[in-house]
């Protein structure tokens, strides 16, 4: 269903109370309205600009000071003749007004006896615990491809005739551009095309790199995703054999020959392991093997103070990942977001809703969204996600034996400009014994800054000082790696 059926469906089902949580006001009045016109609804809305009126006959005159909310809301609880619908835009602003309060619960009791819907458009993320008890979350969805198509077109035709703007874009480009714009609302994908035209006033091939860019940069300012860069191979890992090959083969899983030979996509990995053994570096690996955009869902950043917008947040999150699709979603650190579903939490069991979204969601989701999540702590996890069939494997990245630390030293040291030939590896492999690779590339910089200093060439006594003056975490937390390490040994496939 459209977002047009859908609304009509909650009408039907005589919701008496609305809430539709939005920055696209005007797409969101657009399908109440035409629902309501098409089911010849009585409507009336109000809106602080103008107070309240009838939104089907524009030259009617408003009803006059019915500007303040309170004003307005009073107005439409002792209507002689009510409307079966009012809409009321961006009034949770008002609502730490108490009287407020109580008009909005006397017109919900009065809507819902007479069957009639209130319906809330509105920005604001705080929603009162009034509303919240009483209102039904309406959430839209974002455009598909034919939507954007239409959109593009409309806009770029639009402006051609108002400011003589030339099309000359390719088929395979524009198709690239729609690509591009999937999983943008309506709003920010008509900001992007805009700025996109206004660089030079053409719509053409070029443009996408300015879309892509766009792109990215309203990701992070509008988005729990972070679209994250991924010049990484696997090649340049080293070590963990077992988890690369295990990727490798499984790169190529999601195109359509794959699904004819009888292989359902891939739907994720969990890695397990200390800080610093490399999980991250494999997330952005496996997104350059795919060539499929990698974005990272901050699961802390997730949690809001307003009653259900935690789990909103993360419902929008996803639906974005799927709308984005064919992607890689990378949730770094997992136990820090859902830790507190498996235990006697004081959060009022947020912990464990946010936790069952997630779960619904890996377990119903149809759209090649190939989830990556990596944990260090396997305590904080909620052994739900543990089970068998969560993800489709579980690894478990341990320390890096002697051969693959020099490797990592090799690769560093290459990184650093510096000859690898000319450092004694087999020292340096054993000297690091116990560190993870992002310790010894902390010993590899901190020692340059040494040899810098001292207006030199870099050697391999200046590694291993800057070796022995550290203390890795495998000696920070022996105890607690040796426990996580036997948990592993039945449960976990060993990346190396």
């Amino acid at each position: 269903m459209n977002d047009s059926e859908r609304f009509a469906s909650y009408l039907n089902a005589r919701q008496a109370c609305i809430l539709i949580q939005t920055f696209e006001e005007l797409y969101a009045s657009e399908i109440v309205l035409n629902v309501a016109h098409e089911k010849m609804i009585p409507t009336l809305a109000w809106s602080a600009s103008r107070g309240v009126y009838h939104p089907f006959n524009p030259d009617t005159k408003p009803v006059a000071e019915t500007e303040h909310p309170a004003a307005g809301l009073f107005y439409l609880l002792n209507m002689s003749d009510p409307p079966q619908m009012v809409v009321l835009h961006d009034i949770l602003d008002y609502l730490p007004d108490p009287k407020l309060h109580r008009l909005i619960r006397d017109l919900y009791a009065a809507f819902n006896q007479t069957h009639g819907t209130m319906v809330f458009i509105d920005h604001n993320e705080a929603v009162p615990e009034t509303l919240a008890n009483v209102a039904t979350r309406f959430e839209l969805t974002l455009p598909t491809e034919e939507e954007l198509e239409k959109l593009v077109r409309s806009w770029v035709t639009r402006e051609h005739r108002e400011r003589g703007v030339k099309a000359k874009v390719t088929r395979s480009a524009f198709d690239l551009i729609i690509r591009n714009l999937r999983g943008l609302t309506r709003s920010q994908a008509e900001r992007v095309i805009m700025e996109a035209i206004a660089d030079d006033n053409d719509f053409a091939d070029h443009d996408v790199n300015t879309i892509i860019a766009s792109k990215r940069r309203m990701l992070h300012q509008d988005s729990l995703l972070e679209y994250i860069e991924s010049p990484v191979s696997l090649d340049s890992i080293a070590g963990v054999k077992t988890l690369k090959r295990w990727l490798a083969m499984r790169q190529k899983a999601f195109n359509d020959d794959a699904k004819k030979f009888g292989i359902d996509p891939p739907r994720g990995v969990l890695m397990l392991g200390v800080p610093g053994a490399g999980k991250s570096l494999c997330a952005k690996a496996v997104a350059t093997a795919s060539q499929f955009p990698l974005l990272r869902l901050d699961p802390s950043a997730l949690y809001d103070r307003y009653i259900g917008e935690s789990e909103r947040r993360l419902r929008q999150a996803l639906k974005q990942a799927e709308a984005m699709s064919p992607i890689i979603l990378w949730i770094d650190e997992i136990e820090k977001g859902f830790a507190s579903a498996g235990l006697q939490s004081n959060d009022g069991g947020l912990s464990q809703r946010m936790f069952g979204t997630l779960l619904t969601w890996m377990q119903e989701h149809t759209e090649p969204v190939f989830l990556i999540a990596t944990a260090n702590n396997i305590e904080a996890l909620p052994p739900e996600l543990l089970r068998k069939g969560r993800f489709d494997e579980i690894f478990f990245v341990d320390l890096p034996k002697a051969a693959v630390r020099k490797a990592i030293f090799k690769i560093h040291l290459n990184k650093r400009h510096c000859d690898p030939k000319q450092f004694d590896l087999e020292k340096l492999a054993e000297n690091s014994d116990g560190f993870t690779g992002s310790e010894i590339e902390q010993a590899i910089i901190s020692a340059l800054h040494e040899a810098y200093a001292q207006s030199r060439s870099l050697n391999t006594g200046d590694v291993v000082t800057a070796l022995n003056q550290t203390s890795p975490l495998s000696v920070i937390m022996g105890d607690r790696l040796d426990a996580l390490r036997q948990w592993a040994q039945s449960r976990c496939v060993m990346a190396d």
